[in-house]
């Protein structure tokens, strides 16, 4: 099976710009029953209703800009590992610094709400990283994670030859990972689709983990879809 690297420098080189990231974001869609894993993060968080909110792993800050929009007298960080992506979520208006997820510069009991939205997988020490999640979390806070699952992708990634991506940090084992902190854990799962208007696109996606893979995918016309598996974690 295929594994996505939590590795420092792999992902370090991985988001040096925002480009993979760009291109992966443009093909998802909604479930077929018009669910979304991003929207059901974002009322997670405003349900909260925080006053003070920590993003880490904030990537593009685009879902840092929709809290803020969202929850317009929160105080709201965004935190990545990586310098390109704390600036670009600056440049959009979002306060905005670089830290790693396993040493986050903040006080005890600093936010009533941190996210983390599609990046566990990749910090070098989980269980560190979840230590500081519940940290800087102030009693009653809440904890809210995405990720995807074993199966996500699979489709697409066997018509290329590779194989399902796993990872420290999913749809499979993010109960268990999260209970080692966390004493209530609510799970929300999520059928999405990618849909890409030709082989070119697929090739494209492909090609933001590996360029071997993108050049096997075998030549097809027209549009087409493939499966992806989500899951939003709430925990407290």
């Amino acid at each position: 099976m295929g594994k996505i690297s939590n590795d420092p420098d792999a992902v370090a080189a991985q988001y040096a710009t925002s480009d993979r990231l760009s291109t992966r974001a443009s093909v998802w869609q909604d479930t077929p029953d018009g669910r979304n894993p991003r929207r059901a993060a974002l009322a997670a968080v405003a349900a909260a209703d925080p006053a003070a909110y920590l993003e880490i792993g904030c990537g593009t800050g685009d879902f840092a800009l929709s809290v803020q929009e969202a929850l317009p007298t929160a105080h709201v960080i965004a935190t990545d590992a990586s310098q390109a992506m704390a600036l670009e979520t600056a440049g959009k208006g979002v306060l905005a610094q670089v830290a790693r997820a396993d040493d986050l510069p903040f006080d005890d009991a600093s936010f009533d709400v941190v996210y983390a939205g599609w990046m566990l997988y990749h910090v070098p020490d989980l269980d560190a990283a979840i230590g500081e999640v519940r940290r800087v979390l102030r009693p009653g806070g809440t904890f809210v994670a995405a990720t995807n699952g074993a199966e996500h992708m699979a489709d697409l990634m066997g018509e290329a030859g590779g194989e399902p991506l796993i990872t420290q940090f999913s749809t499979e084992n993010g109960q268990e990972v999260l209970s080692r902190q966390f004493t209530v854990i609510e799970q929300e799962d999520f059928d999405t689709r990618a849909r890409f208007a030709d082989h070119a696109s697929a090739q494209a996606y492909l090609n933001t983990f590996s360029a071997e893979l993108a050049a096997q995918l075998p030549s097809f016309e027209g549009e087409r879809e493939y499966r992806g598996s989500s899951s939003v974690f709430v925990a407290r």
